[in-house]
């Protein structure tokens, strides 16, 4: 080592390259500090020591989107349909991108839609809601009079009976969006169903209540009044803002862990029985068919399921070899998850995934499991346990029970391929 000072240009020209050949050399100690897990560059990255276009020009002001909508480059993060399930839009349904998604909390443009007679445009100054039947005072409530009782802000999973349902019979739908998309994660601000049924008061014999939508379709569904009284809400907002048309703005019923076309939208009327109602074709659409062709009926809680969705069709490996993350969603509609088992070897052995974020009772629970790929074939499986010790079965262990042509409340153990250029697929295992 030279014992002659080095000049301010000879340092800058270190700075230099340091900047340019240090920083991946800090890349690679962190690695190698991994374990190797990540890849580094031996050659400098221009995109990193070189200045780049948008280093060089002012952006946007605050007055360019009065609305926040997603950069350009997440525009490929959208709900799809699928053209070919059902024979018009307007009666239809589209999937939540979960192999896109991250935490626990569906972004509400994301939502999943299920309609029956398309999207209801409603005023909120012309809405109204209606409670009538055993009541000793039928009443009529406005927006306004709603936001006048006392609210609660609740975190709740919503699934449509039919999600998976295409898995019946085999694998059939190649990514996570549509084998598992029509749920979604949200909070929702709402008044406290029972405290408008107080508000009317309820008749001894009341045991049953029908609420109705101001869609085009009149959807109807019968709900025990025990289930009215324990925690549904009449909701008004989700993640802070009002509904969204499609989600019922400006007002629906949650009930929470309960499949999801108890859940009116548009709600407009609420009429209490002391019987479940049989003379709409709607109340019973949503049954169980059985091998012997009888169907189970008043299967309202969603079990305990769990998807993986990423790595998935949508979502391949594209590193290589090396760390990987493996991250999903498990939910009951019992209460909270208890635990998550992973496995990469289609069942034969199971490991312990970790679930991060809030652990909320009906809500979705982030799991991840990290862990090294060395490049051979996976199957990816993940299994959910509920606080009930509820456990979500394997495929073939519900159709045993169940056989093979009902078309909802599939919670079956989901497999996906991982092949060794990463390529992921949806397939079936005995």
């Amino acid at each position: 080592m030279s014992d002659q000072p080095m000049d301010k240009t000879d340092l800058n020209a270190d700075r230099r390259r340091f900047l340019r050949g240090g920083i991946t050399a800090a890349g690679g100690l962190a690695a190698a500090t991994l374990g190797a897990r990540t890849a580094s560059s031996a050659t400098p990255d221009p995109l990193i020591t070189e200045v780049q276009e948008w280093n060089q020009v002012l952006g946007d002001g605050v007055d360019a989107a009065p609305y926040g909508v997603p950069s350009e480059f997440e525009a490929h993060v959208v709900r799809r349909d699928v053209a070919w399930l059902t024979a018009d839009p307007v009666s239809s349904v589209n999937f939540t991108p979960l192999h896109e998604l991250d935490g626990i909390i569906t972004p509400n443009g994301l939502c999943f839609e299920r309609h029956h007679g398309g999207v209801a445009q409603i005023s909120p100054a012309d809405h109204r809601l209606m409670i009538h039947g055993l009541v000793d005072t039928p009443l009529v409530f406005t927006m306004q009079d709603l936001m006048r009782f006392p609210r609660e802000n609740r975190i709740y999973f919503l699934e449509c009976a039919a999600n998976s349902g295409m898995e019946w019979r085999g694998a059939q739908l190649n990514g996570c969006q549509f084998t598992h998309g029509m749920v979604h994660n949200v909070m929702y601000t709402g008044v406290p169903l029972k405290l408008l049924l107080q508000e009317a008061g309820l008749k001894p014999n009341a045991a049953w209540l029908l609420p109705e939508g101001a869609d085009a379709s009149g959807m109807t569904r019968s709900i025990p009044l025990d289930k009215a009284l324990d925690d549904c809400l009449v909701a008004f907002k989700m993640n802070g803002e009002a509904l969204r048309p499609e989600q019922g703005y400006p007002v629906r019923l949650v009930v929470p862990g309960w499949e999801g076309n108890m859940w009116v939208k548009w709600l407009r009327r609420i009429e209490v029985g002391d019987q479940p109602w049989h003379h709409r074709e709607e109340t019973s659409k949503y049954t169980d068919l059985m091998a012997d062709g009888k169907a189970r009926r008043f299967t309202w809680t969603m079990d305990v399921k769990s998807v993986i969705t990423n790595p998935s069709p949508q979502a391949p490996i594209l590193h290589g070899r090396g760390h990987t993350v493996l991250t999903g969603l498990a939910w009951s509609g019992h209460g909270k998850i208890k635990r998550v088992d992973i496995s990469i070897d289609g069942g034969r052995n199971w490991h312990s995934a970790r679930i991060d974020g809030p652990s909320l009772s009906k809500s979705l629970h982030r799991f991840y499991y990290e862990f090294d790929w060395d490049g051979s074939e996976l199957l990816l499986q993940s299994r959910a346990m509920d606080e009930f010790g509820n456990i979500q079965p394997t495929k073939n262990a519900l159709r045993a029970v169940r056989g093979e042509n009902s078309i909802y409340h599939n919670n079956g153990i989901q497999t996906w391929q991982v092949r060794s250029n990463g390529e992921t697929e949806n397939v079936e295992i005995s």
